[in-house]
């Protein structure tokens, strides 16, 4: 990959060029969910629809300043209560696909699980393809490091000239142990090397969740359940860091919530949906940390094209 070289329709803003839909269940209600991705207007961003509410009741958009809950995944909420939960494979399929802006229908309170990565939602935009739209892309560039910590996990965004990513996990557990991986971001590595990677949890906290109500839907065909040292799949694993490999998926899901690509470079330790979220919070409560550049202009890094201000 060239650094800093786009194509003239690579600096534009592309929505899908007509609706395609997903059909799944929840991965906590276990309900089945239908899901729609249709084209929306330049400087839409993403908007989630409930079609089971009616009003403004049933409009959410999704920034990272909507998110209100990160505890088992990434939940976004309005004014009214309204909720939709675990969008984090659908936004990271949506960043790597280039897709800028969309209406995300859906008749449930969550997204649907599909395998447990996100292939499935690539396969689906990609099936209708992208359109370039009438306006520029922007780009959030990170001008100086920001880091937010608990314990002994971090996340950390530091300047770079490109999207980079990497993430390191360690858990007390002969399948996954240490686990490293890092990636140059674009729409080729993300499909082939991010994507496939599944969720993964261990046996005992699924039987755990369920006591609670939760967890309903999970099962080896959208997670890989890991039992003492072993994994429950038939079909093994996809690759065989998958496990870090999806970390950084949901990073890139959840880092999508900043309202456009990034420029720089994150590194997550032993982080999840909330230090992501908190990451972002911090990024853009330090009007010093970042810019906006839409990749036309090819300014050196460090140069903004636009004034500093919050992501509205």
């Amino acid at each position: 990959m060239a650094h800093n070289r786009m194509n003239t329709d690579g600096m534009l803003q592309r929505t899908v060029k007509k609706p395609v839909r997903c059909t799944g269940v929840g991965l906590h209600t276990g309900a089945t969910v239908t899901l729609t991705i249709s084209p929306a207007e330049p400087n839409t961003g993403f908007v989630f629809l409930r079609t089971d509410l009616s009003g403004q009741a049933a409009v959410i958009q999704a920034r990272w300043d909507t998110v209100v809950d990160t505890r088992l995944c990434t939940v976004i909420g309005n004014a009214h209560g309204t909720t939709v939960g675990t969008i984090e494979h659908l936004m990271a399929a949506l960043a790597g696909c280039g897709v800028d802006n969309a209406i995300i229908a859906l008749d449930n309170i969550e997204v649907p699980i599909m395998d447990g990565s996100a292939e499935p939602f690539v396969e689906a935009i990609e099936r209708v393809g992208t359109v370039a739209q009438n306006a520029a892309r922007r780009a959030i560039r990170i001008l100086k490091p920001v880091t937010v910590v608990d314990g002994a996990k971090s996340a950390t965004f530091t300047p770079d000239d490109v999207t980079t990513f990497r993430f390191d996990i360690d858990f007390d557990n002969a399948v996954i142990a240490q686990q490293s991986h890092a990636i140059e971001l674009d729409g080729e590595s993300f499909k082939d090397e991010i994507s496939r990677a599944r969720t993964f949890g261990f046996l005992h906290e699924v039987e755990g969740l369920r006591k609670m109500g939760l967890a309903r839907g999970g099962s080896l065909d959208n997670a890989i359940v890991i039992s003492g040292d072993r994994v429950l799949n038939e079909d093994g694993l996809r690759f065989d860091d998958e496990f870090v490999r999806h970390k950084i998926l949901d990073a890139v899901g959840d880092l999508y919530l900043a309202g456009g690509p990034f420029i720089g470079h994150f590194h997550g330790v032993r982080s999840g949906h909330a230090l992501n979220n908190q990451l972002l919070r911090a990024l853009f409560a330090d009007r010093s940390a970042w810019c906006y550049d839409t990749p036309t202009t090819m300014l050196p890094s460090g140069w903004c094209t636009v004034e500093h201000r919050a992501v509205a």
